[in-house]
């Protein structure tokens, strides 16, 4: 069974004053020598106790390419979100449509499919221009 385990306030400024000090070369070695099972636990108190700039820091190094590539897919993912909407649009327009011209002419949808079978290839080649 395991217990929550409460610090004082005073034990916790204690620890972030040592690691101000550079008492332990790693905040991993500050909290194994402080019995600190909590991998954000001293994280957490350097922020509420002590100075944020001696936190480690992330640094991405990247080149220009790399950057260029990152906002060229990004647009292309704009791109074809738009084009994804543009298309469904377009489909429920044309089943729209299609529910209209049915009911008009007295059938469904699948029996009016049935009567007039159509191919991909057929489709393709009897397609409107926009």
């Amino acid at each position: 069974m395991r217990g929550t385990v409460s610090y004082s306030e005073a034990y916790k400024r204690s620890v972030v004053e040592k690691v101000e000090q550079g008492a332990y070369s790693s905040l991993s070695e500050a909290r194994r020598k402080n019995g600190i099972k909590g991998k954000e636990t001293l994280v957490h108190w350097i922020r509420t106790y002590g100075r944020e700039d001696i936190l480690p820091k992330r640094v991405r190094v990247e080149t220009m390419n790399e950057i260029d590539e990152v906002q060229a897919l990004r647009k292309r993912n704009r791109e074809l979100e738009a084009a994804l909407a543009d298309a469904h649009m377009d489909w429920c327009l044309q089943s729209a449509l299609l529910d209209i011209a049915c009911e008009k002419m007295g059938t469904t949808a699948e029996a009016l499919k049935k009567k007039n079978p159509l191919t991909l290839a057929d489709a393709r080649t009897r397609r409107a221009p926009r």
